[in-house]
């Protein structure tokens, strides 16, 4: 063999081999730190975004943009449109994954502080536990115990001062985790697009069900939003939404379960310092105190499905 055939043949080779930088080794680190970081920060993101547009609609204009965005740039390189059964699959978790948890979360933040939002949000670990149940997974002795411990938590949380002024949001807030803790589990084990063609289909049907929300509640934007509030919902579209919504369905397929929504207990401490640091936040001791306990439960969980 010559040099120029070896030539060849080993850069065929080296063209058919998965490329270093699409590794899983790397690409789940990343997908974490996106999770953990860009989610942990959106919090922050929705509460300046809601000083110039109402909750669902500004949702909506999130996901409809982000959505669109993807699905136009991936067929255009070529990636088949979902199929029929895809559609129907990504409207339901895009409905529950982002119609009512992100929905719900946007609501509520009209009453409630970013950080203690995201302390809320971190029990979609504990109804993820739950909700293994109805497929024949149901929590071990030491998952209960991570169960009650984290639910306590949530009690705990709800005795401070914003969650007991604000029971709407208290509760819209348990709709978020329950919804996006039950898409999370059906959509595993249900038809679905390649990861990125899923993100974008589910986008742009969540956005669809949160329109119909804005509609129902009679959204509209009254007057010209602020630069920060316009600033806030572009972050949120090509952050929160492209980048971090990708990386956590990435991580579905490639990662388990209790590795995939660990983020739940790293986002409520980056959404409360961020939210302190940056927006003058105020934690007071029993919403620290409920953090804790939630944490300590979704941890505890967290290691028990990992030794399971």
């Amino acid at each position: 063999m010559n040099d120029s055939a070896a030539s060849t043949t080993a850069d065929a080779t080296a063209a058919s081999q998965p490329s270093a930088l699409a590794s899983p080794r790397l690409l789940v680190p990343l997908a974490l730190a996106g999770v953990y970081l860009i989610w942990g920060s959106t919090y922050l993101g929705i509460r300046i975004a809601l000083a110039g547009y109402p909750p669902f609609l500004m949702a909506a204009i999130r996901f409809l943009i982000a959505g669109a965005v993807l699905f136009f740039a991936l067929r255009a390189r070529g990636m088949p449109a979902p199929t029929a059964r895809q559609w129907r699959n990504c409207a339901v978790t895009g409905g529950l994954l982002l119609g009512f948890g992100n929905g719900m979360v946007c609501y509520a933040e009209q009453s409630v502080a970013s950080g203690i939002a995201a302390v809320a949000v971190a029990s979609v670990a504990l109804f993820a536990a739950l909700f293994a149940g109805f497929y024949g997974d149901w929590p071990n002795r030491r998952e209960w115990i991570g169960l009650v411990v984290g639910f306590a938590g949530v009690v705990l949380l709800n005795l401070g001062s914003q969650m007991r002024a604000s029971p709407v949001g208290a509760l819209a807030l348990t709709i978020a985790a329950a919804s996006w803790a039950f898409g999370s589990a059906w959509s595993r084990r249900q038809n679905m697009p390649p990861p990125a063609m899923s993100t974008a289909a589910q986008m742009l049907c969540g956005g669809a069900v949160l329109s119909g929300f804005a509609l129902i509640a009679g959204e509209r934007i009254a007057t010209v939003p602020s630069l920060a509030a316009t600033a806030a919902l572009v972050y949120l579209i090509v952050a929160g939404s492209i980048l971090g919504f990708s990386a956590y369905i990435y991580l579905l397929q490639h990662v388990r379960p209790a590795l995939a929504t660990s983020y739940a207990y790293v986002n409520p401490p980056v959404a409360v310092l961020v939210g302190v640091l940056l927006a003058g936040e105020q934690v007071r001791p029993l919403d620290l105190v409920g953090m804790l306990v939630i944490l300590a439960g979704v941890a505890a969980i967290t290691l028990a499905k990992a030794k399971r």
